[in-house]
């Protein structure tokens, strides 16, 4: 039998190359990285994402345009709807995660959020379903939202809690491969129930509790009760929302950078939808079956690129490489929709940029957790402060999307706008000096 070895404590929760935590200054120490965890993030990470994906890929703009099927009105309305969750959601993350540092319980810091997430996000998917009220619908959006931020949060801190610094590009990757073959999975599920959204709403509202009840139990955290916390302090609580970007560069950069990936790709993603319908002119029926083809012909580069990127830039050392040759990636795949305004050039586009966007999302993730201010004391709140650079152009998107094709150039501006913000992202983590 293998005598358990016991961490020595240390000021900074940095992980020991044999894949055990090192006790903090508040006491608290993280089981061994077992095997199993690996594979459960990634499915928990699947039905999350597949919920993501269906409602804002499929079931979302199926419904409010049953409201109103005007390609401009239907359009207006899915910008509303989105503006107003993002206003409920912007901090949410964030907050969650530094609830969960400071978390004092015998299932650990992070499970108990991640479930009471998981029920609320459940219970109001399931109202979702009949819905014919634009505000009655952005209402019950916003706190799906901001429900299924309180799983993300704590999951992504999972990573740095549970994995040595030389390890977080495998443990991202896999993050990234649950997310997006849940996005995957989500949209061409979705698509069968286009026109009875309220199964769809209800499947999916199922799953992500399922999952995350059985991620808890077959992943057991130590216990944080009797840890050492800090006394409460308003003052404190909020003022740590606030990372100096002078004080901490790599953190505003990396912060940045995200941004503006994300917000590109997800121009393009959000109103994949609509793109079929209006851009290409398919009808609805055959535009969500459309949808779920090309989304599942993106699934193998992804897969492909996510599986390797993560290995690769562990072992080379490297993040900022992949992720300019993802830059890169992306602009050439939207370049053919432009050109060909059809169905495969959209398929073309969505082959090309999941691999590109399989290799930023393993590799990002892995940065991120390298710049955390403090060696990552906090990185609950941390990590959740970054991860509204994922959040808030995910939600803002389709509002901006709108701006856009209304006032903009239509869908061809689009594309030109997406370019640009991938490249950008690109450029600003140029200056990030911790991370190669």
């Amino acid at each position: 039998m293998k005598r358990r070895v016991v961490p020595t404590p240390s000021t900074t929760p940095e992980l020991a190359e044999d894949g055990r935590t090192a006790l903090t200054s508040t006491g608290m120490q993280s089981p061994v990285a077992t095997r199993r965890l690996l594979p459960s993030i990634a499915v928990i990470s699947v039905f999350v994402f597949a919920t993501y994906g269906a409602v804002l890929g499929i079931l979302l703009p199926a419904q409010i345009a049953t409201i109103d099927p005007d390609p401009l009105a239907k359009v207006a309305n899915f910008g509303l709807v989105s503006s107003i969750s993002f206003v409920f959601t912007l901090f949410a993350q964030p907050i969650v995660g530094a609830l969960s540092d400071r978390t004092r319980n015998r299932m650990g810091r992070r499970a108990p959020w991640m479930l009471i997430g998981a029920a609320i996000a459940m219970i109001f998917l399931l109202g979702m379903g009949g819905m014919q009220n634009v505000l009655l619908i952005a209402a019950f959006w916003a706190v799906i939202q901001v429900s299924m931020n309180a799983i993300q949060g704590p999951l992504s801190a999972i990573v740095p809690d549970r994995f040595p610094r030389s390890k977080r590009g495998v443990a991202s990757a896999m993050a990234g491969l649950g997310m997006m073959l849940g996005g995957v999975l989500g949209t061409v599920l979705a698509a069968q129930f286009v026109n009875n959204v309220g199964v769809g709403y209800t499947i999916f509202g199922i799953g992500v509790l399922v999952s995350t009840v059985l991620y808890v139990v077959f992943n057991k955290d130590y216990s944080s009760v009797g840890a050492v916390v800090e006394p409460w302090s308003w003052k404190n609580f909020l003022s740590g929302f606030w990372i100096n970007p002078k004080q901490n560069p790599d953190f505003a950069w990396a912060f940045a950078g995200r941004f503006l990936f994300i917000l590109g790709y997800f121009v393009i993603s959000a109103y994949s939808l609509y793109l079929l319908q209006d851009y290409i002119g398919l009808p609805l029926e055959e535009a969500a079956s459309t949808a779920a083809l090309l989304a599942a012909a993106g699934l193998v580069p992804t897969l492909l690129s996510i599986s390797l990127a993560g290995w690769w830039s562990d072992k080379v050392g490297r993040r900022k490489v992949f992720i300019y040759a993802a830059t890169v990636i992306m602009v050439i795949s939207l370049i053919f929709p432009l050109l060909m305004p059809t169905v495969t050039g959209m398929l073309i586009m969505n082959v090309i940029s999941g691999f590109g966007f399989g290799l930023y999302m393993a590799c990002d993730a892995a940065l991120m957790t390298e710049v955390l201010p403090g060696g990552g004391t906090a990185a609950g709140k941390d990590l959740g402060i970054l991860n509204v650079a994922t959040n808030i152009p995910q939600a803002l998107s389709p509002a901006v999307a709108g701006l856009i094709i209304t006032f903009a150039g239509g869908y061809q501006a689009l594309f030109v706008f997406a370019m640009v913000a991938v490249v950008l992202a690109a450029i600003v983590l140029a200056p990030i000096k911790s991370v190669r």
